[in-house]
């Protein structure tokens, strides 16, 4: 107790954290993936690497899903994701050496095109990385 009263403990507001369970999955894949292959193959090595063994992990996995892009209602582009977990989370792979902010803008609108929440960038640089990305930036973790 201080001089103002008995000591309360403040309540901590903790942000929703979008796809926790998914994604801890997703990104334990992609770690198992650098760890044995290391960084210098194409994207296309990892993309492969990283569907089998998401499907090892008993996920349904979709590759080159195509994203239709609308501009006033018509339909100016088509674009095709890297990789659809559950339906629910977009993976871009990167095999970059360096990492541009690109990637990351051009992943949040490809979730708005698809509606979807979560997006995880997955780098296999020179050092493992990844970034969860949301459609909202504002959003939470």
């Amino acid at each position: 107790m201080d001089s103002n009263g008995p000591l309360r403990s403040k309540e901590v507001s903790r942000p929703r954290i979008v796809e926790k369970e998914l994604s801890y999955v997703i990104v334990g894949a992609f770690f198992e993936v650098y760890n044995a292959l290391g960084y210098g193959f194409l994207e296309s090595i990892y993309t492969k690497a990283l569907v089998v063994a998401l499907r090892e992990r008993g996920l349904l996995v979709e590759c080159e899903v195509p994203v239709v892009v609308y501009f006033h209602g018509v339909e100016v582009g088509l674009h095709r994701l890297d990789i659809l977990v559950e339906g629910r989370i977009i993976l871009e792979v990167k095999s970059t050496e360096r990492l541009s902010d690109v990637p990351k803008r051009q992943l949040r609108n490809y979730l708005s095109a698809k509606n979807l929440e979560l997006g995880i960038l997955l780098h296999f640089g020179p050092k493992a990385q990844y970034f969860r990305v949301l459609r909202n930036k504002e959003a939470e973790l």
